[in-house]
This record gives C-alpha cells, sequence and structure tokens, in this order.
C-alpha cells in the first residue's frame, strides 16, 4: 500500500468514507448497548464521553484517511467491534444496563476464572488465527494485509478491554 494519499484525492475520499462508514457503526452499535456508557469498556472512550468522543474520531478518520493501511486496520476493528457490540445490545438495553452489568458480574462470580479465562481466549486466539491466515494468505496485497490485521489488533482489543473491564469490576466490588 502507498505511504500516504493526498488529501482530497479519489484515494483520501474512499478511505474516508470507509473510516467514516466503520466509525459510525461503532458509535451507533455502543449507543445501541450502552448509551450512558456505564457498559463501555474502553477506558478512553469513557473518559472522553460521547461530547468529545464524536469530534475526536471525527479528527481521527480525517487524519487517518491518508494512511491507507491504518485506514484498512482500523476500518476492519470498527466494524469487528460494531459487530460484537450489537450482538448483545438488545440484551444489555432491555435488562438495562447497570443491571446488565450487576448480572454479569453476578455470572461471573459463579464461573470458575480457568472457565473464563479459557473461553476468552478460545474467542480471541481462534479470531486471531483467522487474522493471520488473512495477513499470510494476501502475500503482497496491502488491502488484505491490512485488513488480517484489523482483525488480528480486533482480537488483542478484545482480550485487552475484557480484562481492564475484569479488573475495574472486580476493583469497584471491593
Amino acid at each position: 500500500m502507498e505511504e500516504s494519499v493526498a488529501f482530497g484525492s479519489r484515494e483520501y475520499l474512499i478511505f474516508l468514507a470507509a473510516l467514516a462508514f466503520g466509525r459510525a457503526m461503532d458509535f451507533i452499535s455502543t449507543w445501541t448497548a450502552t448509551p450512558n456508557l456505564v457498559l463501555e469498556a474502553n477506558p478512553i472512550a469513557r473518559w472522553l464521553g460521547w461530547k468529545w468522543g464524536i469530534p475526536v474520531n471525527i479528527a481521527l478518520v480525517l487524519w487517518l484517511a491518508r494512511e491507507p493501511l491504518p485506514a484498512v486496520i482500523v476500518t476492519t476493528m470498527s466494524l469487528l467491534v460494531a459487530a460484537h457490540n450489537f450482538q448483545n445490545a438488545w440484551l444489555m438495553r432491555s435488562a438495562g444496563e447497570l443491571e446488565y452489568r450487576l448480572w454479569m458480574r453476578e455470572r461471573l462470580a459463579r464461573t470458575s476464572r480457568t472457565l473464563f479465562m479459557v473461553s476468552l481466549l478460545g474467542q480471541t486466539l481462534l479470531t486471531a488465527l483467522v487474522g493471520a491466515a488473512v495477513v499470510w494468505a494476501g502475500g503482497d496485497n496491502g488491502l488484505t494485509f491490512g485488513i488480517g490485521l484489523g482483525i488480528v489488533f480486533y482480537a488483542g482489543a478484545v482480550v485487552l478491554f475484557t480484562l481492564i473491564s475484569l479488573w475495574r469490576g472486580r476493583r469497584s466490588a471491593s
């Protein structure tokens, strides 16, 4: 992939559209699941909130659209995060954000840590394996490489933010 593309060029507009769509889907899915950000696992997103998260992401999208590889990685990650958010959004909203968090805390308390970690690592390692296969199969194709890396980074983000969320939950329960 090219190092960077010119601002306003056809390629820039394509990356801009892809990034804007991916980030918008992440925002819409997050709002659908947790409008008050009670269940948001990303501490930076929780800290920024909606008021600052939207303009920061607009600036990020405008900047990243010049960089093809990061643009593809971030778009891929954003779409996978959105899909993950939508998976249980209905349950989070129907139960209520706080009630869902308390219910999950209770479920975790009744589950062995080993079983939870094996499940989390199974989910994320298998996802990362698919991403690594896409990277490998893509050869010199920069777009395929970026998509594969996006899948791998998504798997890493799921592990990281799940563990941060667990740590935060255990700390607040103490």
